[in-house]
């Protein structure tokens, strides 16, 4: 199958809206970090993102907030500003065998590491991986609306990750980011 090489924003806007409609499980205290680790050291594949409350001004930068692993029907939530990680989540970071999809991971990874030390493996970047298909764009946003058809929203990206709690608009947009990295590394496989 051939991708187009890039899409623009007006053609974007005329596609559906990509949107998770698994469970989403907001992780914020240690028991539920546990559980959550139990669950997702059982898969092969997830879909990985972080989010970071924005800074608007000159010189200052916040901690990663946020941390979404996603398979296709269950999304952590895993709220890096009120919960440790723990070493069963260093645990899944760093292993090999589970394949951890996203995009800009070094970024991400990046981000994590100052919260704490680890040594990131089994990660794929999907913009090495569309570069491969002759994709041009790199924006999450673009590469899904040109392999799957489908829009992913940006209307929560600069919202408060750190939020005493997350509004439902917030879960779905961090769901769906971490979510549909998946889907486009299936069709990408499939092409």
């Amino acid at each position: 199958m051939a991708f187009a090489n890039s899409i623009s924003n007006d053609e974007l806007a005329l596609l559906p809206a990509a949107q998770f409609d698994g469970d989403i499980v907001v992780v914020d205290t240690e028991p539920a970090l546990v559980e959550a680790c139990r669950y997702l050291s059982q898969q092969h594949v997830l879909g990985f993102d972080t989010e970071t409350r924005p800074s608007f001004k000159v010189g200052v930068s916040y901690k990663v907030a946020l941390l979404q692993l996603s398979t296709y029907d269950r999304c952590y939530l895993i709220r890096l500003c009120n919960v440790k990680p723990v070493q069963k989540l260093i645990s899944i970071l760093q292993r090999s065998d589970i394949v951890k999809i996203g995009t800009d991971v070094t970024g991400d990874i990046r981000s994590l590491s100052k919260l704490r030390r680890f040594t990131p493996r089994g990660f794929v970047d999907l913009q090495n991986e569309v570069a491969k298909v002759g994709i041009a764009d790199r924006s999450l946003r673009k590469i899904s609306g040109i392999v799957l058809g489908r829009k992913v929203s940006k209307a929560q990206r600069l919202s408060n990750w750190e939020a005493q709690s997350l509004t439902q608009q917030q879960k779905i947009y961090a769901a769906t980011d971490a979510w549909v990295c998946l889907k486009i590394y299936d069709k990408l496989q499939t092409a």
